[in-house]
């Protein structure tokens, strides 16, 4: 308890917590870069319920020769060892003892519910002896994919009596094994951080007795770590996904032998629930994969990732966007967009930013959700009429957690407001259903009466000191848990009154797209990184890292340059709003024609690298389509002209035909000359760009 005070402390002195980072680049068959930085390594029941069948496997993705029989064999196996058999993959400490120790002793029970005929979820409930918490684990088992994901809820179901003390609860808690002599790698990225190296892939050699964690900065989950990491060990490995939209903490813990320890969950809990309370673990994700080939495991979570994992949108996924920015002012609005049109921009959304509302002229003042009548007299309703007759769509900012002083939230319901001594902002706290309900009910309003086609939240602050600063020494952890809730069920509803609209994750760029949120959301801004030709290198870094792990993102670039604007390529792309509309045409043009290769499977085709003197590459993939494209940069300060580029995924047999995007260009070769002999990519000048598309002959 004093080391959570002590932390708390250090909190507010501080205003954020460090979590580790390493800065090493890899991709499996490329060298590995001189690391800026590395993180912190220190030295450091029998179950009676019935077991139901493994759900089968779908045979159509078992013959599309990415995921393997064996791969659905060891998920399935792991299971029956974890869940099945009573041995379950979290832990915690109730009254002072370990769950080790209580599950055992405590009633069972446990149930299958089909889902569709590619998930199962199956449910496992504990109840204490005394009555009082009731200890619930929902996983998901995958019939078409080797993935396991579950979560874990702890619940007074008490009348009158509080529960003891719950403490180091971990959704995650499981021991591994290495095998043969090769040690355990960890592979994974930096979070954003508005800085070149934002998405950073790293990798990690997990040596006898290193202990690595991992851990946010301030409350906002992707802000400088992210958590998605994949562990690899002799002959395969597994991915493993944390989902808190909070303040999380994975440590890697290795042991003199060949095992390693790997416990991941909400970084800080010490508390009691009152009756009817109830809390929840982050949702973790387990896939299984096998052989050595980390891009064949990163494209097997890709396309998890866009079967199950994205969210639908009248029953669709995401489609290919093309954004602009629209003025904040009534009149500029209808005007931006004609001149979209006269210049034969097709455009998808419209996308209005921060400042609609009363703010003083200047946008960070929040807390009032009102359209502010000096600029928009007549509201957003004429113009979303108008752009919905030309099949466009608009788009709103909003961030209604973050609440600024003067505000109508702050001063009509301060109730409902996390507001810390010393702190500009102060946190709506989501985890108050009254605060919740009048949300909910406020912006469906808006988002309704407005004509409101898809919704932006944005969040520029840290939460984590209103959090704990809310909480007693013996409820520490609520408030943050309470609130991660509440966020979640807030967009649940929205999206069940509103099945068509999109949502858009935001914070400070893209520092909360953990997978809890992007179940619900995609990020159309991975970063607040973009302004300017300046970007475009550590922009391309960006899609680098972030792609092995997220297909779906956007961005907007602020040039019109072929090399800036290639740079910005993504699912949804847009530009700057003081590019002229026929200045970006071609751009808006070329990125529509190749963006849908981008939802793909991903190779990267160089070695990470934001070096200027230096090329970088990747290849995207369709094999549905038997398509795909290649990028590559030869930045301001390479002295080479030509590369040639070995290439992934295609037939052997197949003949394709290869087209060069600025000379129009088209040669031939096999599938088998494309991944042996490799693509010959020659760019003249430097800072300069290639696209190059192929597509099977015939």
């Amino acid at each position: 308890m004093m080391q959570k005070l002590s932390r708390r402390q250090m909190l507010k002195l501080t205003g954020a917590v460090a979590g580790a980072t390493v800065l090493a680049a890899c991709t499996p068959q490329m060298v590995k870069e001189t690391p800026e930085s590395t993180p912190q390594v220190e030295k450091t029941a029998e179950s009676t319920a019935p077991v139901p069948e493994t759900p089968t496997p779908n045979p159509i993705t078992l013959m599309a020769g990415l995921v393997t029989a064996e791969e659905m064999q060891k998920k399935a196996e792991w299971v029956q060892e974890w869940l099945f058999a009573a041995r379950p993959p979290f832990s915690f400490v109730y009254g002072g003892q370990s769950s080790g120790d209580l599950l055992g002793t405590w009633a069972r029970q446990a149930s299958t519910l089909q889902l569709d005929p590619n998930r199962a979820q199956h449910t496992f409930v504990w109840a204490d002896p005394q009555a009082t918490l009731e200890v619930r684990c929902v996983a998901v088992e995958y019939a078409d994919y080797p993935l396991v994901e579950w979560t874990v809820y702890f619940k007074n179901t008490a009348q009158a009596t509080d529960t003891s003390i719950l403490e180091q609860v971990q959704g995650l808690d499981i021991r591994l094994e290495r095998a043969g002599d090769s040690e355990f790698v960890l592979h994974g990225c930096l979070g954003d951080s508005n800085l070149p190296k934002s998405y950073q892939p790293f990798t990690q050699e997990l040596a006898s007795n290193a202990q690595v964690k991992f851990a946010p900065l301030a409350g906002r989950p992707t802000s400088g770590v992210f958590p998605y990491y994949n562990l690899q060990a002799q002959g395969g490995g597994w991915i493993v996904v944390v989902g808190w939209p909070g303040q999380w903490s994975a440590q890697f813990q290795r042991d003199a032998d060949r095992g390693l320890q790997l416990t991941a969950g909400q970084e800080s809990t010490y508390l009691y629930l009152k009756p009817g309370e109830e809390i929840r673990t982050p949702l973790m994700a387990l896939l299984f994969w096998q052989g050595t080939d980390v891009v064949r495991a990163q494209n097997l979570w890709r396309r998890w990732f866009m079967a199950h994992n994205i969210p639908r949108y009248g029953g669709q996924v995401p489609s290919i966007m093309a954004h602009m920015q629209v003025p904040n002012e009534e009149n500029g609005m209808f005007e931006a967009v004609k001149a979209f049109n006269e210049a034969g921009v097709k455009i998808d959304i419209c996308w209005r930013d921060a400042g609609w509302y009363p703010c003083n002229g200047d946008w960070v003042n929040t807390g009032t959700w009102e359209i502010d009548p000096k600029p928009f007299p007549h509201g957003f309703r004429p113009f979303s009429d108008w752009i919905h007759t030309q099949g466009k769509k608009l788009i709103v900012w909003f961030e209604p957690e973050r609440v600024t002083p003067g505000s109508w939230l702050y001063e009509q319901h301060p109730e409902w407001l996390l507001s810390p001594a010393g702190m500009p902002n102060s946190l709506l706290n989501l985890g108050n259903p009254e605060a919740r309900a009048w949300l909910i009910d406020h912006v469906d309003k808006l988002l309704t009466e407005q004509g409101i086609d898809y919704y932006r939240q944005d969040f520029n602050m840290d939460p984590l000191y209103h959090w704990h600063s809310n909480d007693a020494d013996d409820r520490q952890g609520l408030t943050e848990n309470l609130h991660v809730q509440g966020y979640l069920a807030y967009w649940d509803e929205l999206r069940r009154r509103h099945p068509d609209m999109l949502i858009d994750s935001c914070a400070s760029g893209g520092r909360r797209n953990d997978l809890e949120t992007l179940r619900r959301a995609v990020p159309l801004l991975r970063s607040d990184y973009q302004f300017g030709p300046a970007t475009s290198l550590g922009n391309q870094g960006h899609t680098y890292g972030i792609s092995s792990w997220i297909p779906y993102y956007g961005s907007g670039v602020y040039s019109s340059d072929p090399y800036d604007a290639r740079s910005f390529y993504m699912p949804c792309f847009g530009v700057g709003i003081e590019i002229k509309p026929a200045d970006a045409k071609a751009a808006y043009d070329e990125c529509r024609q190749v963006a849908p290769y981008m939802l793909g499977d991903y190779y990267p085709l160089t070695p990470y690298n934001l070096d200027p003197a230096q090329w970088i590459a990747w290849q995207f993939d369709r094999p549905d389509l038997g398509e795909g494209m290649v990028q590559a940069f030869r930045r301001e300060d390479s002295p080479t002209e030509s590369v040639s580029y070995k290439l992934f995924g295609l037939d052997p047999a197949a003949q394709y035909e290869v087209t060069d995007a600025d000379t129009n260009q088209v040669t031939r070769a096999t599938g088998r000359e494309l991944a042996e002999t490799g693509l010959p990519v020659r760019i003249a000048r430097q800072r300069a760009a290639a696209l190059l598309r192929y597509r099977k002959a015939g």
